[in-house]
């Protein structure tokens, strides 16, 4: 049975803007709002490290992983601050960007319309993507940094470094709405607007489709492992096994917590151990690779939620876990270890 605990959180504040994503790096928590501010806190004690905004709002915000650059993303552009001086760089490109993921502290790969461009961490431009056949949608950085996976209508489409033309293309017909690549490389996967996750085997192409979803499939996470892969697209957070040959021919586990689930986070390390947020402003912490396949799960641990929807979570190290409210109140919860949640 779960356990609902009204915990007190390590720290709790206010943003006047309504959070849509959050990031946390080494000692940082990054918040970003609906209407464009970035608020930078101090993932210990909850205080203002810096503030920017991003015009024309934002979608996305990703610190670097070491906590010295963050860029934000948005329907009009993206802006990259640099921690050393608060300095900020802001591109109003026009173009949607929706997505930005860091290879490494010196690049950033960053959605701009159909492209996927590469900055420094300046925001000075490396290289970019030929146009794709629709807007790129989510993006993600593989082989340590070497290798670029773009989505968009069609297909994923994979780039080495400085090469314009995809040296890989994986075709699917449908709409992609989020990406996920294994830690491992081996696997490349995508949630879709048909309802479905479609999977690559990333060496030679191999495919198969999980169907059947009861709503579009906007958000998927591997584990640090590789083994686990967790996504939405139902009330349950469906949890599927990838390691050994992969999932096809098996069944996932299913977390039912949620009435709609409106953010997924994966503890660090490789103990299956899983954060969710649901549209009642309830989060849930799991064991999720206990059990067995099709088996339903119940949640470890609930915290206290009010009935604002959860709008994102991140964890900031293994330890702690920061969750944002649509109603603006960002909170940091001490997560006990990881035998005993």
């Amino acid at each position: 049975m779960s356990t609902t605990v009204q915990s007190p959180p390590a720290w709790d504040i206010g943003v006047d803007d309504a959070p849509v994503a959050l990031s946390a790096r080494g000692d940082l928590v990054a918040v970003a709002g609906a209407e464009g501010t970035v608020t930078v806190l101090d993932a210990a004690m909850g205080a203002e490290i810096g503030s920017l905004e991003l015009p024309g709002g934002a979608l996305s915000v990703e610190l670097a992983p070491d906590a010295g650059h963050l860029v934000a993303a948005g329907p009009a552009g993206h802006t990259l601050w640099r921690r050393a001086d608060g300095r900020t760089t802001v591109s109003e490109s026009g173009s949607w960007s929706s997505a930005a993921a860091w290879a490494d502290g010196a690049r950033v790969a960053v959605a701009s319309g159909r492209r996927a461009l590469v900055l420094d961490a300046d925001g000075g431009e490396l290289w970019r993507t030929e146009p794709a056949a629709s807007t790129v949608t989510d993006l993600a950085w593989m082989r340590q940094g070497r290798r670029l996976a773009v989505a968009a209508y069609g297909a994923v489409r994979c780039h080495e470094r400085h090469t314009e033309k995809p040296v890989a293309t994986y075709p699917y017909v449908g709409s992609h709405l989020a990406l996920a690549v294994a830690p491992t490389g081996k696997w490349i996967c995508s949630g879709n607007q048909d309802a479905s996750i479609h999977i690559w085997r990333a060496r030679d192409g191999g495919e198969l489709t999980m169907s059947g979803y009861p709503e579009k499939v906007s958000r998927l996470a591997f584990d640090d492992s590789g083994f686990w892969l967790a996504a939405d697209g139902a009330p349950d957070v469906t949890v599927w096994d990838f390691s050994g040959k992969g999932p096809e021919g098996t069944a996932p586990r299913s977390l039912r917590c949620h009435e709609t689930v409106t953010a997924l986070a994966w503890r660090p390390g490789a103990g299956g151990h899983l954060a969710s947020g649901g549209a009642d402003g309830t989060v849930a912490l799991w064991y999720a690779a206990a059990g067995r396949p099709q088996q339903r799960l119940r949640p470890a641990r609930e915290l206290d939620g009010d009935g604002s929807a959860v709008a994102a979570l991140a964890w900031a190290g293994p330890h702690l876990l920061a969750v944002a409210w649509r109603d603006g109140r960002v909170r940091t919860y001490g997560v006990p270890s990881r035998t005993a949640l």
